[in-house]
Parts: structure tokens; C-alpha cells; sequence
């Protein structure tokens, strides 16, 4: 890298680390400052303290008693009853999903408007049903239990390199004529995506209707707070998911980490990768940075359309039955369908872990093999007991794994899981090359998934997430052989880790690693 582009990144992001360093000192400030106020009443008034602990206990029960995964359940019950005041705080910003009621009823009076316009093709479901019915099984979870149908009539393109996705969606993006929607978890404003601003702002003047939503913490180290308006200016309507705010936030803890790029409502772009340079190998604090993505064209672009509404009318406060129809065009018949394609999301305003239960599926439905590349590996253990269980009924079961972390802590978290698993019969890879970032599994040569859904508790169970399950389509042959390709370049771990921790302090680091698994 030039001295030129050094100096000017430090310029890009200057503005950006003043933020998130004021951000997070802020936050503890209030922090503790809740902690001082809470103290003093207690030396004041002596029933405090004891009407603290009683409330500590009444949430434990109720903690214990709330639908959700029994690790992460555990996790709060124990901090709340170990440091009543400090876990009581501390859970109702970090932990509560009932905290965004007022949300949680918009979110579902939206889905209600929205999803009610997609409808599954009789015949595809049954056709699938025909020729496979383990396939059959994972679809129709998606379709009756979260109301993503299967289609086809779609044609797919696999990228196995984010850079070469990217090249493609440039390309599209050109040849926009209506609408432009484009979500994403991290935007870096310099490199990259100048090449993006400089097509959508021509769209924006020849009268493109362009709509972006960004996550206001995954892009705070790459954002400062003009480019809203820089992208309004532009004729590109721009809003913050979630925005970071000097004050404590019940909703801090979810976050928008879904990539969607849809144009014209025909084609649409997913898979691992956000809008910032690293994903593109302009820069390589990593390695060579692995991702992958997906291009769409036909039929199951509709899904995609009404998710990144879904996101938009919850954010905007909008109508979701006002003109909807623009955005989703008739799809002509004659587009070759390359096997059974499904779209579909996550979300942490209910109760359905869908990301997990894909995965989940997978396993169960799998005969040879089952292999998932994963940039985190912090699993719940329904997911443990299914991956080895599977790999204990004889499926070759692999995991890839990063060699050079982009987080050291929650690398050590990720390693802290490789004895279990390795133990129950499951092959562990860690790629060399770099960093992996692409979230893909695939079984038996016939399925596979591609999206942003890490195998971590954040990805499964507090992240807005998608992606796309593939059956019987050339794709799964592709994914395949970049699953076979990156097996080469990787180093396997699995006798290494097969006896697990050897040292007390090495047991008692990965203890308490996977008790806070939760938060990472």
C-alpha cells in the first residue's frame, strides 16, 4: 500500500474513531453512574439493598422461565444472581427481547402486509416433494413455519471470490431502470464503494428510485455523520439501522447484519461480504480475506424485495400495502430454472431461530457428508448435539474455520469449542490462507446454503440475518468444489484438539469463555 493511501485513509477515518472512542466512553459513563446512584440509595435506605436482591430473583424466574436457548438463559440467570444491581442493569440493556414490544408489534403488522403477497407454487413444492423429499422437508419448514417460498423459474451464479461478486453487481447496476435497494451490515464510504456512489448517484439523476439502509455500528469505524446527508444530496434516500446514540439503548444489542443488493426487483446479490475495502482485497489487514456471494435473477428475487421492505417500513414508519406492486415486476416464464432456489430471513423480534433451524436441517437431512465454513464458531448446544450426532451416525462432518483471526478474543472463543466437537467425531479446518468470512454449508451434493448467518450466538439469535437454500441446482456443485478447494488450502486441527485442554488454566480460560459466549 502507497504512503498516499495510508495517509489518506487515516483522513477517511479520523472523524469515525473519535466517535466510537466518545461512544464507548459514554457508555460506561452512564454506566457507572447507575451503578453510584443505585450504591448511595443503598447506604441511605437500607431496604434497598434487600428489594434489589428480591428483584433479582423474581427476574431470574422470570429469565428462566422465557423462551429462548437454554445456554443463553443460563448465562443471564447467573449474572443477575451473582451481581443482583450490576446484572439487573446490565440485562435490561443487553439481554432483554421483550424490551422492544412497541417494535416487535410493528415488525409483525408489517410481515402481515407484506409477506402475504408471496405465494409458494404448488407445483414446485411438490415436485420437489417428488424428487427428493429429505430437500422437501428443510423447504417446507421455510415456507409453512416462516413464509419463504421455494421457486424456480430463477437463474443463480455462485462467486466464489466477494471481489468478482462485486464486479457483477457494478455491472448491474448500470443497467438499473427503476429501483435500486441496497442493505448492508458494514459501508465503507473511500475506496470500494466510490465506485458504487459514483453509478448511483447518475441512477439517482436519471430518475432511479434508490433506498439504502446501514448498520449504524458496523459501519461507525468507516462513517462519520455526513454521509446521510452527502447521500440524500445525491438523490439517494439513506437511513441508520438502529443509530448509535450518546445514551444507553435497549436495542443495542441487535444489530442489521443482513447484505442485500436488489435492482429493478430481478436481480439480487447476497452472501458474506459488506460495502468496505477489505472484503475486495484493496486492503489485506488479514490475509486474503474468503468470501463469497450469489446473484439471482428471476422469481425468487421477489423474496429478497420484501425483506429489504420489510426492513425499510420498520425503520421509515411506512405504509407496507402502499404500492408495493412497483417494486415487484411479473417475471417472465421463459427463464431456465437451475433447480429450486429459497430465500429467506432471520430476524430477533420472534421467537423462530430460522438461521439455526436451516442448519440444523441440514444436518439431520445429511447421509455423507455435511461441511460449513464459518468466520466464528460459537454454537449453542442443540447445535453441537446435532453436529455430532450426525458425525456419530457416520456423516463426514467438517468445519472451516479462519487462520489468521480478525478478533483475537473471540478466536480463542471459537477454539474453546474444537475439543467437544472434535471428540464427537467432527473434522475441524482452520483455512491458512487468511480469514474466512463466508457462511456457506452444503450436504450429499445436493444442498446448500449461502448468506450472512454466522454459526454464532449473535448470527442465530440476536442479528437480522438471510440467505438462500439451494436444492438440486448447478450452484450446489459449485459451492462444492470451493468447499474442496479450501479444504486444500487449510490446515485440519482435529487431532491437536482431540484431547482438549491440558493445563488448569487452560480449562478454566475456556470455561469462562464459553460462558460469556453469549455476549460475543
Amino acid at each position: 500500500m502507497s504512503e498516499k493511501m495510508r495517509v489518506e485513509q487515516k483522513s477517511w477515518t479520523k472523524t469515525s474513531i473519535v466517535r466510537v472512542f466518545f461512544f464507548v466512553i459514554l457508555i460506561v459513563i452512564q454506566f457507572a453512574w447507575i451503578f453510584t446512584m443505585i450504591t448511595s440509595l443503598e447506604a441511605r435506605l437500607p431496604w434497598l439493598s434487600t428489594t434489589i436482591t428480591f428483584g433479582a430473583m423474581i427476574l431470574t424466574l422470570t429469565i428462566f422461565a422465557r423462551h429462548m436457548n437454554a445456554s443463553y438463559r443460563m448465562f443471564w440467570m447467573m449474572v443477575v444472581m451473582a451481581f443482583p444491581m450490576a446484572g439487573i442493569v446490565f440485562y435490561a440493556i443487553m439481554g432483554r427481547k421483550n424490551s422492544t414490544r412497541r417494535m416487535r408489534r410493528e415488525f409483525e403488522a408489517i410481515d402481515h402486509e407484506l409477506f402475504r403477497k408471496l405465494k409458494q407454487s404448488r407445483k414446485t413444492l411438490e415436485t420437489l416433494e417428488k424428487e427428493d423429499q429429505r430437500a422437501a422437508g428443510a423447504s417446507n419448514y421455510l415456507w409453512k413455519t416462516c413464509g419463504f417460498p421455494v421457486y424456480q423459474n430463477t437463474r443463480v451464479k455462485f462467486f466464489p471470490d466477494a471481489a468478482e461478486a462485486f464486479e457483477s453487481q457494478l455491472q448491474d447496476l448500470e443497467n438499473a431502470q427503476h429501483h435500486i435497494f441496497m442493505e448492508y451490515f458494514a459501508i465503507e464510504e473511500q475506496g470500494a464503494f466510490e465506485r458504487v456512489f459514483r453509478i448511483l448517484k447518475k441512477k439517482a439523476a436519471e430518475g432511479v428510485e434508490i433506498r439504502m439502509i446501514y448498520d449504524d455500528i458496523g459501519s461507525i469505524a468507516f462513517l462519520n455523520r455526513k454521509f446521510n446527508r452527502k447521500m440524500e444530496q445525491a438523490g439517494i434516500h439513506c437511513i441508520r439501522f438502529n443509530p448509535v446514540l450518546p445514551l444507553l439503548n435497549i436495542f443495542i444489542n441487535n444489530r442489521d447484519h443482513r447484505k442485500i443488493m436488489v435492482i429493478d426487483g430481478k436481480i439480487a446479490y447476497t452472501g458474506g461480504y459488506n460495502m468496505a475495502n477489505e472484503y475486495f482485497h484493496i486492503t489485506k489487514p488479514y490475509g486474503f480475506w474468503k468470501d463469497t456471494g450469489i446473484r439471482l435473477e428471476g422469481a425468487a428475487v421477489r423474496s429478497f424485495s420484501l425483506i429489504f421492505l420489510e426492513m425499510w417500513d420498520l425503520l421509515s414508519h411506512t405504509d407496507p400495502d402502499c404500492d408495493v406492486k412497483k417494486y415487484l415486476p411479473e417475471i417472465p416464464g421463459g427463464i431456465e430454472s437451475d433447480g429450486y432456489v429459497q430465500p429467506y430471513a432471520d430476524s430477533p423480534l420472534d421467537d423462530e431461530p430460522t438461521g439455526e433451524e436451516v442448519y440444523m436441517n441440514m444436518l439431520r437431512s445429511a447421509k455423507n457428508y455435511a461441511y460449513f465454513v464459518t468466520p466464528y464458531l460459537i454454537i449453542t448446544d442443540e447445535m453441537r448435539r446435532e453436529m455430532v450426532g450426525a458425525a456419530k451416525r457416520g456423516v463426514d462432518v467438517r468445519i472451516i474455520t479462519p487462520g489468521i483471526p480478525d478478533k483475537k478474543l473471540v478466536y480463542q472463543e471459537t477454539r474453546s469449542y474444537y475439543s467437544g466437537l472434535v471428540r464427537g467425531g467432527v473434522r475441524i479446518y482452520e483455512y491458512t490462507p487468511g480469514f474466512c468470512h463466508a457462511k456457506m454449508s452444503i450436504v450429499d451434493d445436493r444442498s446448500a446454503t449461502v448468506g450472512t448467518i454466522n454459526l454464532d450466538y449473535r448470527s442465530l439469535y440476536l442479528h437480522f440475518e438471510d440467505g438462500v437454500l439451494f436444492h438440486r441446482s448447478s450452484i450446489v456443485g459449485e459451492i462444492k468444489a470451493d468447499f474442496e478447494k479450501m479444504l486444500l488450502e487449510s490446515e485440519e486441527v482435529t487431532d491437536r484438539y482431540r484431547k482438549g485442554a491440558q493445563t488448569i488454566l487452560q480449562r478454566s480460560v475456556r470455561a469462562l469463555l464459553r460462558f460469556v459466549a453469549p455476549l460475543l
